[in-house]
């Protein structure tokens, strides 16, 4: 059997794809927006990579050829994945590849912010280092990175590797997940206690909105929160007003809700302060998208060899 693989959102990963070691024809689209599109384009294919196009139930009901697909990302939550289950379509996605670039990115949105590097950054823009009497000012707090407690929600490979590299900055770690595993502590202890507190879950019915007015209203008025996991994990206006109302001292995310932010979010507004957003890429380090392509295609070829690997249930 010579299979048809069609990549539905090629520009989405920024390096070289191999092309798989068995016969087999290859088309790749930049990108792909309607169920209309995905229809047309799959129509032949038994594989089709993709990466955030949505695979619906609807849509892949009429794709009776496709037996594969594979997920350039670690999240599946495009996917219909109980139409999958019933209709023998299998789903693999990426694992382990953002073990430097996620976690180096939370370090520095935290240093960022911790720091206050924005504002300052704004002010010296602004003119205003000029017009002091004394050789700094200290308009916005600035406290240490050592000695303060990180919260981990979301205790898996990314967020243990988060936590190697904080506790090597000197900083007290807490960690919770659903699984069970030594060392875990809840929820309100995090938020009680966490000078900075990142998310490293996945978004399901269980998590959305798990931040909330609550939830800020128990966090220290310095706490940092930071999200590079999935929008839609924090309530957004309630951060937005947080803010406002110095709530909590900041936040650093890399994801929405809605991406892109075609209509708008509250968190685009440029008043908000000691907050920073960054557009979906704390994962997309030239090395992790190598990783990340490498690890796809050899995701399609386990599968085509009748060993697949990284199967998402």
């Amino acid at each position: 059997m010579q299979h048809q693989i069609v990549f539905l959102d090629r520009e989405s990963v920024g390096a070289n794809v191999r092309k798989p070691e068995f016969p087999h024809s290859y088309k790749e689209y930049e990108a792909t927006w309607t169920p209309e599109e995905i229809l047309e384009r799959l129509k032949d294919a038994t594989i089709a990579i993709i990466n955030k196009v949505p695979m619906r139930g609807d849509t892949l009901k009429k794709l009776p050829k496709l037996k594969l697909i594979a997920v350039a990302a670690t999240g599946t939550d495009v996917v219909d994945k109980a139409f999958c289950k019933e209709n023998g379509i299998t789903v693999v996605n990426i694992r382990n590849y953002a073990f430097n670039t996620v976690p180096e990115h939370v370090l520095a949105l935290t240093f960022a912010l911790r720091r206050n590097l924005l504002a300052y950054v704004e002010d010296v823009r602004a003119g205003r280092w000029g017009k002091v009497n004394q050789f700094c000012f200290f308009d916005h707090p600035i406290h240490d990175v050592a000695g303060s407690t990180l919260g981990v929600i979301g205790y898996g490979a990314i967020g243990k590797s988060v936590a190697k590299r904080a506790e090597a900055l000197g900083m007290r770690i807490l960690p919770y997940d659903v699984f069970p595993q030594p060392g875990l502590v809840d929820l309100e202890m995090i938020y009680k206690e966490s000078d900075v507190i990142t998310l490293h879950t996945p978004l399901t019915p269980e998590t959305k909105n798990m931040i909330g007015a609550k939830e800020l209203k128990m966090m220290k008025p310095s706490a940092i929160l930071i999200n590079t996991a999935r929008g839609g994990l924090v309530d957004e206006q309630a951060l937005a007003d947080a803010l406002k109302n110095g709530i909590i001292g900041g936040a650093g995310f890399d994801v929405l809700t809605k991406e892109p932010p075609k209509e708008g979010n509250v968190l685009l507004d440029p008043t908000l302060p000691n907050f920073i957003l960054t557009p979906h890429v704390a994962w997309a380090s030239q090395e992790a998208m190598q990783i990340l392509a490498d690890q796809l295609i050899d995701n399609i070829e386990a599968f085509v060899g009748g060993s697949p690997q990284n199967v998402v249930e």
